[in-house]
């Protein structure tokens, strides 16, 4: 336990809670919500209209989102997605819950990568996410780490309403508990009382420590877990099927095994260097000297990280969310290993920082002619100049580092080749965060992204609109049904009209507004219609890219796109030249 404070400490933390929210709250509606959004948005909103819907497993978000439907006067798309954006921006106040086994200045560098993380990032700004989940699981950890056995109660109940990402959370609890006991019993066995405490206090271990090793007296609260699984899983007891709800997350999660996945498991490891770069690199090291030195607390810390990233990858049914329970060790240790080398002694500043401006010098040097190499045919003699200055630029790196170590010293090296990097791939990160945040726009396309985003989503509403108030006289009179087509996110963009799935088309009873797949064919739309095609889901073809197009993706974020097209047809009796 350390008794050692910083300076700032809480305002640190605070402004770390504010640009968490910033990020995350930030034209949080701007991107139209896909299919796996809007099913359980539609369900929030039919709560918050009276309705009793059949719940998808998901009760927490459902059941909140509907209050938040309801206080409002009903659903958009950034009160669809608010939920999971504030308790992502709460999850960087988590460190705090352990500040006996984390020193205070790697829990403040933790604090800032949760709040930056383009994958938290992404799945914060995600309707029905995994981010309640993984928030209220490191929550509890955290509340048992304190021995506050009603507030870890209350949380674990949270957890376990979140929908079926927790029950990967737990299968990760489960097998890195006896690998970690079976690693370090014997270690912990072999060390004296003293050396015990000492080991404890210079190698701290951190979020999963209160599992592996929990402390004998702590007790989960039962009466508080029932009474919050039952009044908050059923809205207090407004929504029963809310925990009919909770109970089917194990077989969804089970059946979401089952599911085709669009990415590899390259490509699921890639996204780690695509977009933690600076954090995977200290992973790295960190893993090395925890290891080599024996430090207990990073040693457990790769091993959950480690035994994340297998299950991620190895499990069928591979989503990039699930990806989210491996950062949260690898920031941790991540941040354990930045923290030694940020100090920076009074009379060291002026080379650390010549070093450090030098190191980012050259990485912007590499990183454009990186970015070149995209417009020169392969095999010229201007491609292969641009691959031999970018591999001399990496080795004039390697060259400026050793010289600095041997012409001043090791440490200098060391502290302002990390500041360099830091900038450097720091700023890859936060590009990476901004894209997968949505923030480039519905067109920019990247991995953190759910498939099948509804490009012209506002442009259908819009149009249904106007025609609506065009022939009935108000924006929303209008009847519409959907042809055809499943597509959860086209009723949500329509949801301020009245309607309806269909499967066929009744004459006797036809509607104002037919949306349809752009294949079907149908004369008798045809003939008492008129159409307009629309680009409905987009998703990129990360699949079909060959190793060109993922070089131009890492470098220029371009990716070709599959499109889907529909058509929206309107009666035209609807239109004033009728």
């Amino acid at each position: 336990m350390t008794s050692r404070q910083i300076k700032y400490e809480t305002p640190l933390y605070a402004l770390a809670f504010l640009v968490a929210l910033f990020v995350r709250l930030a034209q949080l509606g701007a991107v139209p919500l896909t299919d796996a959004e809007a099913a359980p948005a539609l369900q929030a909103l039919r709560i918050s209209q009276g309705e009793d819907p059949a719940l998808s497993p998901h009760p927490l978000y459902i059941l909140s989102t509907s209050i938040l439907f309801l206080l409002f006067g009903g659903g958009t798309n950034f009160l669809a997605r608010l939920m999971p954006a504030l308790v992502g921006g709460l999850l960087v106040l988590a460190p705090r819950l352990f500040d006996d086994r984390f020193a205070p200045r790697p829990s403040l560098i933790l604090a800032f990568f949760l709040a930056l993380d383009p994958g938290l990032v992404a799945i914060s700004r995600q309707a029905a996410s995994p981010m309640l989940a993984i928030a209220f699981f490191v929550f509890t950890i955290g509340f048992i780490n304190k021995n506050k056995s009603q507030l870890a109660a209350l949380t674990a109940a949270l957890a376990l309403l979140s929908g079926p990402s927790i029950w990967l959370g737990l299968l990760i609890l489960l097998i890195a508990l006896p690998i970690s006991r079976l690693l370090f019993s014997r270690k912990e066995s072999e060390e004296t009382s003293d050396e015990k405490q000492e080991s404890s206090n210079n190698s701290p271990t951190t979020f999963l420590s209160p599992f592996l090793f929990p402390s004998s007296s702590f007790i989960l609260h039962p009466s508080t877990f029932i009474l919050t699984f039952l009044l908050v899983g059923t809205l207090f007891f407004v929504v029963p099927g809310g925990l009919g709800a909770a109970f089917s997350s194990i077989p969804a999660f089970i059946a979401g095994m089952g599911m085709p996945s669009e990415f590899t498991r390259g490509m699921t490891v890639l996204s780690l260097v695509i977009y933690q770069p600076f954090a995977l690199l200290l992973f790295i090291i960190g893993l090395v000297r925890g290891w080599m030195n024996n430090l207990r607390g990073m040693m457990i810390l790769s091993v959950v990280t480690v035994i994340s990233l297998l299950l991620v990858v190895l499990l069928p049914g591979r989503q990039m969310a699930r990806l989210a329970w491996v950062l949260i060790p690898l920031d941790a240790l991540a941040s354990l290993e930045l923290a030694r080398h940020i100090a920076v002694h009074p009379d060291e500043r002026r080379e650390t920082a010549g070093v450090a401006l030098l190191t980012l010098f050259i990485w912007v040097f590499a990183w454009i002619g990186l970015a070149g190499i995209n417009f020169l045919p392969v095999g010229t003699v201007e491609y292969n100049l641009r691959v031999g200055m970018l591999a001399g630029s990496l080795l004039l790196l390697v060259v400026s580092l050793v010289l600095v170590a041997a012409g001043w010293s090791i440490r200098i090296a060391r502290i302002g080749g990390v500041w360099g990097m830091a900038i450097g791939l720091g700023a890859l990160s936060l590009s990476g965060m901004f894209g997968s945040a949505g923030l480039r726009g519905a067109n920019a396309p990247e991995m953190w992204q759910l498939p099948g985003i509804p490009l012209q989503a506002g442009l259908v509403r819009d149009t249904v609109s106007q025609v609506s108030e065009l022939g009935r006289g108000n924006d929303h009179v209008a009847s519409v049904a959907i042809l055809g087509l499943d597509s959860p996110a086209l009723e949500w963009a329509l949801r301020e009209n009245p309607v309806q799935v269909i499967a066929s088309i009744d004459p006797t009873a036809a509607p104002d507004i037919v949306v349809a797949p752009y294949e079907i064919n149908l004369p008798s739309l045809a003939s008492a219609y008129r159409g307009q095609d629309f680009i409905w889901r987009q998703t990129p073809a990360w699949g079909d890219a060959d190793s060109s197009a993922w070089f131009r993706w890492v470098s220029l974020r371009e990716m070709p796109q599959n499109r889907e097209l529909i058509i929206l047809w309107a009666k035209s009796e609807l239109f004033l030249d009728e």
